[in-house]
C-alpha cells in the first residue's frame, strides 16, 4: 500500500502517566525538532503533576480524569490531532535529542514508509537487548492517523499490547515498514520508577496486556 507523503507536518503524541520527573526531557527533544507541527501530551489520570510539567513547555495537554491505559490515552490524542502523520513517543525515554526525532520522521518521509519504529542502540543493555530480541514492541512510531483508525475497534482493550497490535495489522495488510536505531536512547524501568513490589505488579501486567494482544483479533 502507498501513503502520501508530500509537506508532511506531523502531530506528535505522548502518554504519561506519572512521569512529572521524567517528561521534561522528551518535551524538550520534542520543541526542538522543526517537522513537529504539534506536541499532545495526554495525561493519562496522573496525580504527580506531570499535566503542569507539561504545560511548562507550552505544549497541549489532554488530562483523563482515571488512568485508563496506554491504548486509549494514545487513541484520545489522536481523535484531536491536528496533522495526518502521527509521531508516538514514550514519556520515560532519557538521551532523546531532536536529531533522533528527524530521523524517524524524515524515514518515514523520505522512505515512503507506512510506518517507521525507533529501535534503543547503546543506552542501556537491558533495554538494547530487549528491543534487538523483540523490536516490535517499541513504542517509538511514526505511522498516518489513517492507519491507527483501523485499530479503533479493539483500542479500549489493548494498553500496552497496542504495539504488538500495531505490528500484527502491519503484517497482515503488508504495511512498508523501516527501522530507526536511536542511539543512546533507553528507558526508565518499571521497578526505578515504582519500587521493586509495585513495579513488579507493573511489568506483571504489562506483559499480560502483550500476551493478550497476540490473540486479540485485529481488522
Amino acid at each position: 500500500m502507498s501513503v502520501s507523503h508530500s509537506s508532511v507536518r506531523v502531530s506528535a503524541i505522548v502518554p504519561a502517566y506519572h512521569e512529572a520527573e521524567r517528561i521534561g526531557a522528551v518535551l524538550w527533544a520534542l520543541r526542538q525538532a522543526p517537522s513537529v507541527g504539534e506536541v499532545i501530551v495526554v495525561d493519562d489520570g496522573s496525580t504527580d503533576g506531570t499535566a503542569a510539567v507539561a504545560r511548562s513547555f507550552g505544549v497541549r495537554v489532554v488530562s483523563l480524569p482515571v488512568n485508563c491505559g496506554k491504548s486509549v490515552a494514545l487513541d484520545r490524542g489522536v481523535q484531536i490531532a491536528q496533522y495526518e502523520t502521527l509521531l508516538f513517543l514514550d514519556a520515560d525515554l532519557v538521551g532523546l535529542r531532536p536529531d533522533h526525532v528527524e530521523r524517524m520522521i524524515q524515514t518515514y518521509i523520505e522512505e515512503k514508509r507506512d510506518m517507521v519504529v525507533g529501535i534503543f542502540r547503546n543506552g542501556r543493555l537491558n533495554t538494547d537487548l530487549a528491543q534487538t530480541i523483540a523490536p516490535y514492541l517499541s513504542g517509538q512510531r511514526v505511522l498516518s492517523k489513517s492507519l491507527w483508525k483501523k485499530l479503533r475497534r479493539t483500542v479500549h482493550k489493548l494498553d500496552f499490547g497496542v504495539e504488538i497490535a500495531l505490528t500484527k495489522l502491519a503484517l497482515k495488510e503488508n504495511w512498508t515498514q523501516g527501522f530507526v536505531e536511536l542511539d543512546g536512547v533507553t528507558h526508565v524501568m518499571k521497578e526505578e520508577k515504582f519500587g521493586l513490589s509495585r513495579g513488579l505488579v507493573s511489568r506483571f501486567k504489562m506483559y499480560g496486556d502483550i500476551v493478550r494482544s497476540v490473540f486479540t483479533r485485529v481488522t
